[in-house]
């Protein structure tokens, strides 16, 4: 029987994660660098979107496991995923095919909306 996979310990070493073991997964379309959601993922949903090209996620609210775009056919192809320099965040870069949000819009802030922040100076 083969051995159950886990996180290659030298990236799971580096990982800070929240009392839940999760660590937040900003979700970028590769080309364009629009920000399309916020998912989380523990060792097992990363060890997943690392070794599948496909991105996977801990859904908080259903307690288990879900891959973009297995329901909804609107895939995210995984080009490729960073870690930040505290360790407590990733960045998944895909290639989004269809929409992102449950809602059915582009993007998850999109769906939110523009909260009316006021706009700095730009140097």
């Amino acid at each position: 029987m083969p051995e159950n996979p886990t996180l290659d310990p030298s990236v799971a070493d580096r990982l800070k994660r929240d009392e839940h073991g999760l660590v937040c997964a900003v979700v970028q379309q590769h080309d364009t660098g629009e920000v399309l959601m916020v998912g989380w993922m523990d060792d097992e949903a990363l060890r997943r979107t690392l070794t599948s090209g496909r991105a996977t996620y801990w859904s908080r609210s259903r307690q288990e496991y879900w891959r973009k775009g297995d329901t909804s056919g609107h895939v995210q192809h995984v080009v490729s995923v960073a870690l930040d320099c505290d360790g407590d965040a990733l960045l998944v870069r895909v290639d989004q095919v269809g929409v992102a949000c449950h809602t059915g819009t582009r993007t998850c802030f999109e769906a939110g909306g523009d909260l009316g922040a006021v706009v700095g100076d730009v140097a």
